[in-house]
Protein backbone atom coordinates (compact mmCIF):
# COMPACT_ATOMS: atom_id res chain seq x y z
CA UNK A 1 0.00 0.00 0.00
CA UNK A 2 2.67 2.57 0.84
CA UNK A 3 4.09 2.17 -2.75
CA UNK A 4 0.92 3.41 -4.09
CA UNK A 5 1.17 6.86 -6.06
CA UNK A 6 -1.86 8.64 -4.14
CA UNK A 7 -2.05 10.57 -0.87
CA UNK A 8 -1.65 9.20 2.71
CA UNK A 9 -5.15 10.50 3.30
CA UNK A 10 -6.42 8.74 -0.47
CA UNK A 11 -5.09 5.09 0.34
CA UNK A 12 -5.92 5.54 4.34
CA UNK A 13 -9.85 6.95 2.97
CA UNK A 14 -9.17 3.67 0.48
CA UNK A 15 -8.43 1.23 3.44
CA UNK A 16 -10.96 2.72 5.57
CA UNK A 17 -13.97 2.28 3.15
CA UNK A 18 -12.87 -1.32 1.89
CA UNK A 19 -12.87 -2.48 5.28
CA UNK A 20 -16.34 -1.07 6.22
CA UNK A 21 -17.73 -2.79 3.17
CA UNK A 22 -16.00 -5.83 4.17
CA UNK A 23 -18.24 -6.20 7.50
CA UNK A 24 -21.41 -5.57 5.82
CA UNK A 25 -23.35 -8.76 4.99
CA UNK A 26 -23.81 -7.61 1.19
CA UNK A 27 -21.70 -10.66 -0.36
CA UNK A 28 -21.98 -9.88 -3.98
CA UNK A 29 -21.25 -6.37 -4.40
CA UNK A 30 -18.72 -5.52 -1.19
CA UNK A 31 -16.39 -4.73 -4.26
CA UNK A 32 -18.06 -3.19 -6.71
CA UNK A 33 -19.54 -0.98 -3.62
CA UNK A 34 -15.93 -0.13 -2.34
CA UNK A 35 -14.91 1.10 -5.45
CA UNK A 36 -17.76 3.38 -6.09
CA UNK A 37 -17.74 4.58 -3.11
CA UNK A 38 -14.04 5.24 -3.37
CA UNK A 39 -14.67 6.85 -6.51
CA UNK A 40 -17.47 9.12 -4.69
CA UNK A 41 -15.38 10.36 -2.10
CA UNK A 42 -12.18 10.73 -4.38
CA UNK A 43 -10.34 8.12 -2.41
CA UNK A 44 -8.08 5.28 -3.73
CA UNK A 45 -10.17 2.74 -5.72
CA UNK A 46 -7.03 0.42 -6.06
CA UNK A 47 -6.95 0.38 -1.77
CA UNK A 48 -10.22 -0.09 -1.56
CA UNK A 49 -10.43 -3.38 -3.79
CA UNK A 50 -7.30 -4.77 -1.83
CA UNK A 51 -8.65 -3.52 1.47
CA UNK A 52 -11.88 -5.31 0.89
CA UNK A 53 -10.50 -8.78 -0.17
CA UNK A 54 -8.03 -8.31 2.43
CA UNK A 55 -11.06 -8.23 4.93
CA UNK A 56 -11.84 -11.53 3.14
CA UNK A 57 -9.09 -13.49 4.91
CA UNK A 58 -11.50 -13.39 7.96
CA UNK A 59 -13.73 -15.68 5.81
CA UNK A 60 -13.60 -18.46 8.54
CA UNK A 61 -14.76 -16.55 11.52
CA UNK A 62 -17.87 -14.42 9.33
CA UNK A 63 -20.45 -16.79 10.50
CA UNK A 64 -20.01 -15.45 14.05
CA UNK A 65 -19.35 -12.46 13.17
CA UNK A 66 -22.47 -12.23 10.88
CA UNK A 67 -24.18 -14.02 14.38
CA UNK A 68 -22.92 -10.81 16.54
CA UNK A 69 -24.05 -8.52 13.92
CA UNK A 70 -27.57 -9.69 13.68
CA UNK A 71 -27.82 -9.96 17.85
CA UNK A 72 -26.27 -5.72 17.28
CA UNK A 73 -29.01 -5.28 14.54
CA UNK A 74 -32.42 -7.00 16.31
CA UNK A 75 -31.03 -5.18 19.65
CA UNK A 76 -30.61 -1.55 17.64
CA UNK A 77 -33.73 -2.10 16.16
CA UNK A 78 -35.79 -3.27 19.39
CA UNK A 79 -36.54 -6.40 17.67
CA UNK A 80 -37.21 -10.36 19.10
CA UNK A 81 -34.25 -12.63 17.82
CA UNK A 82 -35.36 -15.55 16.11
CA UNK A 83 -34.17 -18.66 17.09
CA UNK A 84 -31.33 -20.14 14.56
CA UNK A 85 -32.13 -23.82 15.56
CA UNK A 86 -32.90 -25.74 12.17
CA UNK A 87 -31.41 -22.32 10.07
CA UNK A 88 -29.61 -25.13 8.13
CA UNK A 89 -32.59 -27.03 6.73
CA UNK A 90 -33.78 -23.71 5.01
CA UNK A 91 -33.53 -23.81 1.04
CA UNK A 92 -31.77 -21.36 -0.18
CA UNK A 93 -34.42 -19.95 -2.38
CA UNK A 94 -36.50 -18.70 1.02
CA UNK A 95 -33.37 -16.69 1.63
CA UNK A 96 -33.73 -15.15 -1.62
CA UNK A 97 -37.43 -12.85 -0.93
CA UNK A 98 -38.25 -9.99 1.06
CA UNK A 99 -39.96 -11.00 3.95
CA UNK A 100 -36.16 -12.94 4.33
CA UNK A 101 -34.43 -9.60 4.22
CA UNK A 102 -36.87 -7.92 6.58
CA UNK A 103 -36.71 -10.75 9.39
CA UNK A 104 -32.73 -11.50 9.09
CA UNK A 105 -31.18 -9.07 6.89
CA UNK A 106 -32.01 -5.75 8.18
CA UNK A 107 -30.97 -6.10 11.81
CA UNK A 108 -27.78 -7.64 9.83
CA UNK A 109 -27.69 -4.77 7.97
CA UNK A 110 -27.85 -2.52 10.68
CA UNK A 111 -25.92 -4.81 13.47
CA UNK A 112 -22.94 -4.54 10.43
CA UNK A 113 -22.72 -0.65 11.20
CA UNK A 114 -21.51 -1.53 14.81
CA UNK A 115 -18.34 -3.13 13.92
CA UNK A 116 -17.76 -1.74 10.53
CA UNK A 117 -17.89 2.16 11.38
CA UNK A 118 -15.01 1.61 14.39
CA UNK A 119 -13.17 -0.64 12.25
CA UNK A 120 -13.00 1.50 9.39
CA UNK A 121 -11.78 4.62 11.02
CA UNK A 122 -9.51 2.76 13.48
CA UNK A 123 -8.38 1.41 9.54
CA UNK A 124 -7.82 4.94 8.19
CA UNK A 125 -6.08 6.58 11.51
CA UNK A 126 -3.11 3.45 11.56
CA UNK A 127 -3.18 3.41 7.42
CA UNK A 128 -2.18 7.12 7.06
CA UNK A 129 -0.34 7.06 9.67
CA UNK A 130 2.57 4.02 8.44
CA UNK A 131 2.30 5.44 4.98
CA UNK A 132 3.25 9.31 6.18
CA UNK A 133 5.59 7.23 8.40
CA UNK A 134 7.15 5.13 5.78
CA UNK A 135 7.27 7.59 3.55
CA UNK A 136 9.33 10.01 5.74
CA UNK A 137 11.74 7.22 6.53
CA UNK A 138 11.94 6.44 2.56
CA UNK A 139 12.51 10.18 1.61
CA UNK A 140 15.24 10.46 4.78
CA UNK A 141 17.24 7.63 3.29
CA UNK A 142 17.47 8.90 0.11
CA UNK A 143 18.61 12.16 0.86
CA UNK A 144 21.25 10.77 2.66
CA UNK A 145 22.25 8.26 0.09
Amino acid sequence: MVTIDDTPHSIALGLGIGFFFGFTPLLGLKTLLSIGVAWLFRSNKIAAAISVTLHDLLLPFMPAIYFWEYRMGTWALGRPQRSFSGLHRVPVREWMNWTSFFSVGQPLLVGSLFLALPSAALVYFVSRGVVTRTRAARAKRERSV
